[in-house]
Parts: C-alpha cells; sequence; structure tokens
C-alpha cells in the first residue's frame, strides 16, 4: 500500500525525501523510502535517484535490515564509476562514508564468508587509496572485522587507534567507545570508564551514542561500585534505545542488568515492551546479542522459582518464562555457532556463556520509584501473608476463619483467600462436622468476605448484590443470625449510592437517614442475634450517622452520631467484645475531628492508645496511631504527627498490609514529609502506598497516588525517575486495553509529556502533546483542562519551529478557555509564544507575535474584570515586559524601551519584603540593554542602572543588583 503521493517531478520527489528523513526508522519510513527510489527512476537525471538510494540504504540500516543495505550500495556505487559528476562533494563524502556501513552489514550476516569480508575491506582501501583518502577509517574496519572474529585484536587496534583521524572517521562518540570496548576486553573497567567519560557525560553524542556506550557501561560502573550512576544511566539510555530494531542489542544488555541488581521484575516489564524485537531484529549480529540479554534475565527469573510467571516473546503464542527460555536459548546458540563457523573461532559461544554464568551484582538495586518483586508481576494477585498458624485441618481451618473474623482478627483474610482457593479447586469435599456445618453456610461467608473487600474498594452496587447474595445462602444454611447481619452490612453501601450517582450531599444524607432507621428495625426485629453480631449492627448504625456527618458537617448530625456510639461502647463493653470497643472509640474521635474540634480528638486517641497497649487488640494500634497523626497534621504539629505515623508504619509490619491500611499510613507520611522539607522520603512513601494499593487491588487510587509520586518527581528534578514511572504505568494491561479511567490516564499521560520536555526530548513531548491536545478537545465537560493542554501544545509546537500549527494549538485553547477560564495559564502560554516566535524569526515574525500578544492582553482584559488576582506575576506587567522583549527581538528599540518603561510603572518600585524585586531588576536590566546598547545611548542607561542598584541595595535584595552592576561596569567600560 503507497504510503505517500506518487512525486510528479524533482522538486515533489526532494520534499518527499525531507519528510521522510524526519520519521523515525522503522517500517513506514522505510516502505516509503522504497517507492521513493521508484519514483526516482522515472526521472532522466541521476541525482534524484541517487538521493532516493541514499535515503533508502539509512532506512535499511538504522531499521535493522543489513541483508538490503549492500544491494543498494552497490547501485550507488556503479551510478558513481558510470557517472560521477553526478556526485558533488557531499555526495561523494556520503558515498565512501558509507562503505563503513556495508562493512558492518556484511559482518553481521553469517552466511556471509570472511573471505568476502576480507575482501570488502580491501575493496575500500582499494578506493579510499585512488581517491587520496587517508586509511585511519579502513584501519578503523580493520578492527572491528579483528575485534568480532575475536583474533589478532591488539595488533589491529594499535594499527588503527594510533592513526590521525580523518573526515570519513567515525565520529568522536563512536570511536570513544570502540576504545572502551578494547579496554573493557582486556578486563580493565576503570580505563574503559575513563575513556567513555566524554561520552556518558553527553559532551560526544552521534545517531547511536551515547545510548550504546551506557549499555555497556552499565556492568563495569556497577563492578566498581558506582550504582547510582548505574541507576542514572539505565534509565537515560534504556529510553533511548527501546523498541529501536536497530538497538536490539542496547536493550538486551540493559536486561542483563535488571536481571543482576535484582530487578527481575522490571526486566520482564522491559521484555513486554520490547515484545516487537523478537520479529523486527533482522540483523543476526544485533539479534544475538538482544537473546542472550533476554536468555540472562529469563534464566535468573526461572532460578529464582518462577519459571511458570508468563513472558511476552515470539509473536503467535503465548509463552511462560522457561518455555520462552528454552526457544531462546537455542536460537540464540545457533546463531552463535553459525558465526563462530564462519569465523573459525569460538568467541561468540565464549562471550554469550560469559554473559550467562555471570553472577548477580547486587541483591537489590532501587532502579525505578516502582520498587516491584516477582511476586507483584504473577497474572493473579499475591495470595495474602498467612496467618501465624494456618491449621492443616480444613475443619479446623474453617472454624479458625469463623473465630478470627468475629474477633476482626487480621488472620481472617488469610484463611478466607485459603478457603477460598480449596473450595473452587476440582474434587473439594467439604466435611462432615456438626461444628464446620454445611457447604452452602461456607460459601456464604466466601461472599461475605468478598462484599466487604469490595466495599473497601467503594463498589457499593457490587457490595451490597454479595451481601444480599450472602444473606440468601446463610437462610438456606439454617445461620438467621448471620443471615441478618449481611443483610444489615447490605444496607450501609446502598446508603453511599447517591453521591456515588452524583445526586449531591443532601440525597446521600437522606439514604443515610433512611439507612440508619433501616438498621434500627432490623435490630429490633431480629431477636437471635449473638452479642458479637449485634455489635456489628449497633457499628453499623454509628457509621450511618457518621458518613452522614461526614457529608453534611451539619452541627445537628454530631449528637446523634455520638449517642450511638456511646449505645455501642455500652454495649460491648458489657460482653467484653475487644474490638468493637476500640472501634467504638475511634468513631468516637473521628466524630470529633469531623465537627472541627481537633484537641478533643486528639485526647480520646490518647486515652484509647492506653487502652489498646494494655488490653488490646494490638492490631489497632496503627490505624490508631495513623488517625492521631492525621489529626496532628491538622492541628499543625508536624513532628509529632511523624512520630505517630512512623510508629505506626512499624507496628503495621507484624500485620498483612490491607487489614491495617498500611497504604494509608504511607500516604500520610507523605504529606508529613513534605511539610518537615523532606521531599525525597515523601516521595519514597508515596511509591510505597501505590504500589500496597495496587497489590490489594485498588487501582484507580494506586494510579491517583503514582500520579502525585510522578508530580512531585519532576519537581525534584529527577526527570528520568519520573518518566520511567509513568512508562511503567501506561504499559499496564488495563491501561493498554483501555479499562482504566481515561481521564485518570490522561493526567499521566500529561506528566510524562511535560517530563519529556524537561528532560529536552522535544520532539517526544510535542507529539504526546499534540495527542492529547486532540484527545481533550472532546472533554465537553471539562473545556479549562482543554485550555491548558492546548496552550502548551502550542508553546511546544512554537519551540519545535511549527508556528502555524502553533498558532492553531493557541487559537483552540482560547476557545475553551472563553467556556472556562484558565487566566494565568493562557497568558503565560500566549506570552511565551510570542516570545518564540519573535526569537526566532525576528521582523519577519512580529505582526504574528504581535497578534499573539493582543490574544494575552485580552485575556488579561478578563481577568481584570473577573476580579481574578494571578498567584504569580501580574498579567498587566508581565504582558508589558513580553512587550518589550518581542519588540527587541525584532529591533523596534523605541517600542520595546516604551513597553519595559511601562511594565516598570506598573511593578512600582520594590520594598524590602516585595517578592517582586527580581521581576522589577530584569525589567531594569532589559530596559538598560535596549536603551544602552542597541540604542546606543549609554548615559541614561546607567542612570537608570545606577538608580535601581541604589534602590535594591538598602533594601538587602543584593542578589537581585548582580546583573545590574555588571551590565553597568559593561556600558563604562565600551563608553
Amino acid at each position: 500500500m503507497p504510503t505517500a503521493p506518487h512525486p510528479q517531478n524533482t522538486d515533489e520527489l526532494y520534499r518527499a525525501l525531507q519528510e521522510n528523513d524526519r520519521r523515525p526508522y522503522g517500517r513506514t519510513r522505510t516502505v516509503t523510502a522504497e517507492e521513493l527510489v521508484d519514483a526516482a527512476e522515472q526521472f532522466t537525471e541521476a541525482r534524484p535517484l541517487v538521493h532516493a538510494l541514499l535515503e533508502l540504504q539509512e532506512a535499511y540500516t538504522y531499521g535493522s535490515e543489513p541483508r538490503k543495505s549492500p544491494v543498494v550500495f552497490a547501485r550507488l556505487l556503479t551510478l558513481f564509476d558510470e557517472q560521477p559528476d553526478v556526485f558533488d562533494e557531499r555526495l561523494r563524502h556520503l558515498l565512501f562514508w558509507r562503505f563503513k556501513w556495508v562493512a558492518n552489514a556484511l559482518l553481521a550476516l553469517p552466511e556471509m564468508p570472511l573471505p568476502s569480508l576480507r575482501q570488502w575491506l580491501t575493496e575500500m582501501r582499494d578506493r579510499y587509496e585512488k581517491a587520496g583518502l587517508g586509511l585511519q577509517p579502513y584501519y578503523g574496519q580493520a578492527y572491528r572485522l579483528a575485534a568480532h572474529v575475536g583474533e589478532d585484536t591488539d595488533p589491529a587496534f594499535e594499527l588503527w587507534a594510533g592513526r590521525t583521524r580523518t573526515k570519513l572517521s567515525d565520529c568522536e562518540a563512536c570511536e570513544i567507545c570502540e576504545r572502551a570496548l578494547y579496554h573493557l576486553g582486556a578486563g580493565d573497567d576503570e580505563r574503559a570508564l575513563r575513556t567513555w567519560e566524554p561520552v556518558l557525560a553527553g559532551k560526544e553524542s552521534c545517531q547511536e551514542e551515547p545510548a550504546r556506550s551506557v549499555s555497556y557501561a552499565l556492568l563495569p560502573l556497577l563492578r566498581l561500585g558506582r550504582t547510582d550512576r548505574a541507576r542514572e544511566l539505565h534509565l537515560t539510555g534504556y529510553r533511548a534505545c527501546r523498541r529501536n530494531p536497530a538497538m536490539s542489542g542496547e536493550v538486551g544488555r540493559h536486561l542483563e542488568f535488571c536481571a543482576l541488581t535484582g530487578n527481575e521484575a522490571r526486566g520482564l516489564e522491559l521484555l513486554a515492551e520490547n515484545r516487537n524485537l523478537f520479529d523486527d531484529v533482522d540483523s543476526p549480529l544485533d539479534l544475538v546479542s538482544f537473546l542472550t540479554g533476554v536468555e540472562v534475565l529469563l534464566q535468573r527469573v526461572e532460578l529464582l522459582g518462577h519459571g511458570d510467571l508468563p513472558a511476552a516473546g515470539y509473536a503467535g503464542r503465548t509463552w511462560t518464562v522457561a518455555g520462552l527460555r528454552a526457544e531462546v536459548r537455542g536460537r540464540a546458540a545457533d546463531l552463535a555457532a553459525r558465526f563462530d563457523a564462519r569465523n573459525g573461532t569460538t568467541a561468540h559461544t565464549d562471550r554469550r556463556t560469559a554473559r550467562l554464568d555471570r553472577a548477580p551484582l547486587l541483591d537489590a538495586l532501587e532502579l525505578t520509584l516502582r520498587a516491584r518483586g516477582l511476586d507483584d508481576v504473577a497474572p493473579a494477585a499475591a495470595p495474602a501473608p498467612a496467618p501465624a498458624a494456618v491449621p492443616e485441618s480444613l475443619a479446623e481451618l474453617i472454624v479458625r476463619a469463623r473465630e478470627s473474623e468475629e474477633r476482626g482478627h487480621p488472620d481472617a483474610t488469610a484463611c478466607w483467600a485459603r478457603l477460598r482457593t480449596l473450595v473452587a479447586a476440582p474434587g473439594y469435599a467439604h466435611p462432615d462436622d456438626p461444628a464446620v456445618g454445611p457447604l452452602v453456610r461456607l460459601r456464604a461467608d466466601l461472599l461475605a468476605d468478598e462484599a466487604g473487600r469490595v466495599g473497601e474498594k467503594d463498589e457499593f452496587d457490587k457490595a451490597a448484590a454479595l451481601w444480599e447474595e450472602a444473606a440468601s445462602l446463610y437462610d438456606e444454611a439454617g445461620a438467621p443470625g448471620d443471615a441478618a447481619l449481611a443483610r444489615a452490612c447490605a444496607v450501609l453501601p446502598a446508603g453511599e449510592l447517591p453521591e456515588e450517582r452524583a445526586d449531591g450531599a443532601e440525597a446521600k444524607a437522606a439514604a443515610l437517614t433512611a439507612a440508619h432507621a433501616a438498621l434500627v428495625r432490623l435490630q429490633e426485629e431480629t431477636s437471635d442475634l449473638a452479642p458479637y453480631q449485634e455489635a456489628r449492627v449497633l457499628r453499623l448504625r454509628a457509621s450511618a450517622l457518621g458518613l452522614r456527618l461526614q457529608a453534611t458537617r451539619d452541627e445537628e448530625h454530631i449528637a446523634p452520631v455520638l449517642a450511638e456510639v456511646d449505645l455501642l461502647l455500652a454495649f460491648a463493653t458489657r460482653h467484653d467484645i475487644t474490638g468493637q470497643i476500640s472501634g467504638a472509640h475511634l468513631l468516637r474521635a473521628s466524630t470529633h475531628a469531623l465537627s472541627g474540634d481537633l484537641p478533643t480528638a486528639v485526647a480520646e486517641i490518647d486515652a484509647h492508645l492506653d487502652r489498646l497497649r494494655a488490653d488490646g487488640p494490638a492490631w489497632h494500634l496503627p490505624r490508631t496511631l495513623g488517625l492521631r497523626g492525621r489529626l496532628r497534621l491538622g492541628l499543625g504539629d508536624t513532628q509529632a504527627a511523624h512520630a505517630d505515623l512512623t510508629e505506626g508504619l512499624r507496628l503495621a509490619a507484624d500485620w498483612p498490609s490491607d487489614s491495617v491500611d498500611t497504604a494509608r499510613l504511607h500516604d500520610d507520611l507523605a504529606q508529613a514529609c513534605m511539610r518537615l522539607g523532606r521531599p525525597d522520603e515523601a516521595l519514597r512513601h508515596l511509591s510505597r502506598s501505590a504500589e500496597l494499593d495496587l497489590r490489594h487491588g485498588s487501582r484507580t487510587d494506586a494510579f491517583c497516588t503514582y500520579g502525585n509520586a510522578a508530580r512531585l518527581s519532576l519537581e525534584l528534578g529527577r526527570v528520568e525517575d519520573c518518566i520511567a514511572l509513568l512508562d511503567s504505568l501506561l504499559t499496564e494491561p488495563d491501561v493498554a486495553a483501555g479499562e482504566m479511567d481515561d481521564r485518570l490516564v490522561a493526567q499521566l499521560r500529561l506528566y510524562r509529556a511535560r517530563a519529556l520536555h524537561e528532560g529536552e526530548d522535544l520532539k517526544a513531548a510535542t507529539t504526546e502533546f499534540v495527542a492529547l491536545a486532540a484527545e481533550s478537545a472532546g472533554w465537553d465537560d471539562d473545556p479549562g483542562s482543554h485550555a491548558m493542554i492546548a496552550a502548551e501544545t502550542a508553546v511546544l509546537l512554537a519551540e519545535s519551529g511549527e508556528f502555524g500549527r502553533a498558532r492553531e494549538a493557541a487559537d483552540q485553547a482560547l476557545a475553551a478557555h472563553a467556556r472556562a477560564p484558565r487566566y494565568e495559564q493562557l497568558s503565560s502560554c500566549l506570552r511565551e509564544l510570542a516570545r518564540l516566535q519573535a526569537q526566532r524569526q525576528g521582523a519577519e515574525g512580529l505582526a504574528d507575535a504581535l497578534a499573539v500578544l493582543a490574544d494575552a492582553g485580552r485575556v488579561a482584559d478578563e481577568a481584570r474584570a473577573a476580579e481574578y488576582e494571578a498567584r504569580d506575576r501580574s498579567l498587566d506587567s508581565a504582558l508589558a515586559y513580553e512587550h518589550g522583549r518581542v519588540n527587541a527581538y525584532a529591533g523596534e528599540y523605541e517600542t520595546a524601551l516604551a513597553a519595559l518603561d511601562r511594565a516598570l510603572t506598573l511593578l512600582g518600585e520594590p520594598g524590602p519584603d516585595d517578592d517582586h524585586a527580581g521581576e522589577w531588576a530584569e525589567c531594569v536590566r532589559l530596559a538598560s540593554v535596549v536603551e544602552g546598547l542597541y540604542l546606543e545611548r549609554p548615559a541614561p542607561a546607567l542612570t537608570r542602572l545606577d538608580a535601581a542598584i541604589s534602590h535594591l541595595t538598602p533594601l538587602g535584595h543584593t542578589e537581585e543588583t548582580e546583573s545590574l552592576a555588571s551590565l553597568a561596569a559593561q556600558l563604562r567600560d565600551e563608553g
């Protein structure tokens, strides 16, 4: 299928070639390049065909199709021999450069005989000598062949490395990598890393670098103890090579790095992201390197006892780790053997063996904000932690589960999970034991447990239905008390539904009032409730009124809650039901907190903690400390709150995390850490909170918390951490399948786009922003978000030099802003768009830039009319300043100076405590540059600067005066 219109003349062909050159390497670019070669052959001129063949060879080379590259080059060489005049200096340079591409392509094909490789190098040398070109590039290729074969490497290295570079030598970055690999092969990690440093530091780069060097440097860094550097380079380096067939070997080395640092789960995640490489890599040499890295990972996972985990492999079937490992081992060993047979050595098999025999270098290196183990990537949720002593006997297990449930003991969760597995297994035989009762009662128990877990995820409809189903089974089992309790439990989720259906707080309050009344009736009408069952109904009654108070915050609703709590406390005390006694005290403290009386709530908790420590239950301590921590946060006692939450987290380690809400403790600790100025610690707690939510099936909560972690990591400048986290989340199966809330996913993608921009990956960031802007245009219920996204998209398009598309995006933002104003954000983006256009296009872009500023002016007018107060800069003074910059870029210096004077007037001279001193000083500086340098009026500019310095210095704004003093000195020197 054609991918582009057929060019009808050479101008159209060259435009099509330029457009294709902007595409990423891959099948689309390659197919288009093939079509353009066909199109070029229709013209009588040879030069268009030369350009098209060069583009096609590049597409094959970087698209990992080495078999096709030499064929295209043979046509180019024939054209050069027959029509040398067609090749100008640039085309001639490209032709001779690509001798090296062909040498590398032939090297990568085991079916190509070794004499043919040497013959091609002889052809290259002869051609270079005939053209009067230096032979350093030839010796570079000779060394690569020697290193590949594994013979005569040292003399070949000396012949190459000792020669002077020529204009046809590989780039500095590539040559640095080859030298470093030579030292690495000699076992000198330290020297290899010293050699690599200019590339790893970003001082030298090219199409393949630093990604190639990074992948090789990871293990030497670990061996030398430089773990932080290895972690940093893994994150940046992996992103540069993922899913790229031409860099499959690099991907394989990143997988190996994960396997050797205790990050097997991340390795499987990255393998899934690169599943395309199994089928898209056509280079046998790249493929054997990739497959060996895959095998290192799978071997490690299988060794840890997880060979039955699913793994992403060759298309057309599903794979387990063990099955894929066997397949990969066979294919990679065969490829290595073919290379060795061609070369007459054992070098490739030996290198594979060395990689596979490496022991892990670290037990655990935290690579990303998602610290996950292999248990977390199992297809089903990991089983709950086992209770202290699970009975071997099925009857004893059922009795233990029911006793734990009655007491509210955390062991109940694991017992029910075990029973659920046993009952679902084929051939389950229910015990014939009066103490256990019939199977239908056990099925009711399991439904009740499931209903409770579903309710905790706020799936109220489903929870209510499950409770009703459990009640019916209890009736069938002849357990009226259990049936009545299940029906009582069904009442409360039903009372939660009105708010979920967006009918508002009043409807929810009415529903909860009705739910309370229904619970009272049910208790009055049921005569055979056991004490623990009646206590739970009383707890439900108090909870219903507590939820009503939470929804309304109505003072009249406080006393009824406290009255119900008193009933519960009296009943539980009379029957010595310690769990419900504790629950009553917690409800009372929460009620005082909801009423705004935090000191009384804290006092209640203080007394309750003393009782818990003396009488138990011990598993209530983490939640109670967590509640006191939150209350103390509300009172502003952050240090004490941090201490409570930390102690709660320490005690929570003794219990299953879902039973003591460990995720909430981590989340609250993150808030405390932020207030204490410890953002890195906060980030760790956010990540752990999210992962716990994920393990317990609360995926929406988990993704929201991870979103907060991503935003915080970006604010901390940890850009690669942010991107790695979001990449991991956005490849989760339910996200890829569109099952996760689309707005939440869009928010994560927005954070990722901003992180990509911050990480200077403008192309990827712009692509994501454009997609988000198109998607958010359909959010009729949220035009404000579309306004923000479209405005940011406009800025990125402008940074890319696409000012026409940027203007279109800005118009979308303005249209959405008209429906849901975003004054500050939109004004800022419009000003930046105008600045970029004036800076890039000068006088030519002035009219368009001023039109954008006019739009920003209307936004400022609207904000003023709406009495909107900007949180950051004044919209009017910022706009005046931007008028100054834009006109200065366009050479309209008098207009620029007048605009800057207006900005200074709007700002007013700063006082000692003013936070706009920096903005005012920058206005003075730019006005002085325009006046003193561009308009060549240094005297008034110096007067302006001296006055500003004299004003700012006594006020203590010394930092703001530095740039002003420097400019004044420059003007005096030039005067």
